[in-house]
């Protein structure tokens, strides 16, 4: 059993993967092939945004996104307490400083409640992660931040296709990201990343600012990376993207039958109302997360943890903010959540042993 099946999914598209490849083979177009600019209005049609930016990596389009913003030394972003660590890390790159938020018991994403009592005059921006597959409170971030004059960022890495008050991940904010990690709900085969927005200005910037800050060929008008998504990466995604609704549907329903199967006694991942889930991730919570793990683990079922330390207690954190936060939630996620198999190929009767170890497991600990 795979945690995500990655070659179940070549083997349902091998055909139309091959050819894809094998045309830009053909071409050898591999940057800045037609497959890109293609990929990239495929996206915004999509999404239902403006411009789509494509880009080397999820985070190098979150550090692209605060550069385009022009984020200075020593301005805060606002990030939630539970997450990967790109938003705070390429918030710190930038010496820059992130201020971490607890986040909701509900749905894991940011703690809306509790954002405004941590904006401050040197505030920039919030960063909103839209966790596990479905969206932050975006309506409710966005009036903050509009209430006190500051920029947002979804960073939709593992939300891309799900839905918010009937609008894509993608386009609810000022500048959104993705990744293309193989392992996302929209995955290529290597490393790959995109930014949505609907900003003229910042999308003209972006353009520049992942080609090393040029807007014509050697002449650079701003300090930027090299940050491309290479055309065979491109190729695939266009295949997959024709995929992506079917995939949904199928991880919506493997999510429906998890919570019929599961035992009780496990914590069970709730969607918000206006909210459409992706399902990027099946977490689910238990007290006892570290031995069920190991309980899986020897009957064959690979698991994940995320995640097991809250951004503001990491050791490249150390000694940001004034201290006395507990980040309670967040704390709790870190000791109790584990992931479970989760992909648009699951079969049933992998559910069925799943839930039936997860019973098992619980039996065994009373």
């Amino acid at each position: 059993m795979q945690f995500n099946d990655l070659q179940r999914q070549y083997n349902a598209y091998k055909n139309e993967i091959d050819e894809a490849i094998q045309q830009v083979l053909n071409s050898s177009r591999y940057i800045n092939g037609e497959e890109v600019a293609l990929l990239e209005a495929e996206l915004s049609a999509y999404v239902g945004v403006k411009h789509t930016i494509s880009c080397a990596s999820g985070t190098d389009a979150l550090l692209l996104s605060l550069m385009a913003l022009d984020l200075q030394p020593g301005e805060e972003v606002i990030c939630p307490a539970f997450s990967f660590i790109s938003p705070a890390s390429m918030t710190r790159l930038l010496a820059a400083t992130p201020v971490f938020v607890d986040v909701s018991p509900l749905d894991f994403n940011i703690d809306v409640e509790k954002i405004e009592a941590k904006i401050t005059s040197r505030t920039k921006a919030i960063i909103g992660v839209s966790l596990f597959g479905q969206c932050a409170n975006f309506e409710a971030i966005n009036a903050l931040a509009e209430q006190h004059g500051l920029w947002t960022i979804e960073d939709g890495a593992q939300s891309f296709g799900a839905n918010f008050q009937g609008q894509k991940s993608g386009s609810l904010t000022d500048l959104a990201t993705t990744s293309f990690f193989p392992a996302k709900p929209l995955g290529c085969y290597g490393d790959g990343g995109a930014i949505f927005t609907n900003n003229d200005v910042l999308a003209e910037k972006l353009r520049a600012l992942k080609a090393h800050g040029q807007t014509m060929r050697y002449h650079h008008q701003l300090i930027g990376l090299n940050s491309r998504l290479d055309t065979i990466q491109a190729a695939v995604l266009r295949v997959k993207l024709k995929h992506l609704d079917e995939e949904i549907k199928a991880r919506q329903e493997i999510a429906g039958i998890y919570k019929q199967l599961l035992p009780q006694g496990i914590f069970l991942p709730e969607v918000a109302a206006a909210h459409e889930s992706v399902w990027a991730q099946y977490t689910i919570g238990l007290p006892n997360r570290d031995q069920a793990k190991e309980y899986l683990d020897k009957r064959g079922i690979p698991t994940n943890i995320h995640y097991p330390v809250p951004l503001p207690f990491q050791e490249a954190f150390a000694g940001i903010g004034e201290g006395g936060d507990s980040f309670e939630v967040a704390s709790l996620l870190s000791e109790t959540v584990l992931s479970l198999p989760m992909h648009a190929f699951l079969t049933i009767e992998e559910i069925r042993y799943i839930a039936q170890s997860l019973q098992d497991f619980l039996k065994h600990e009373k």
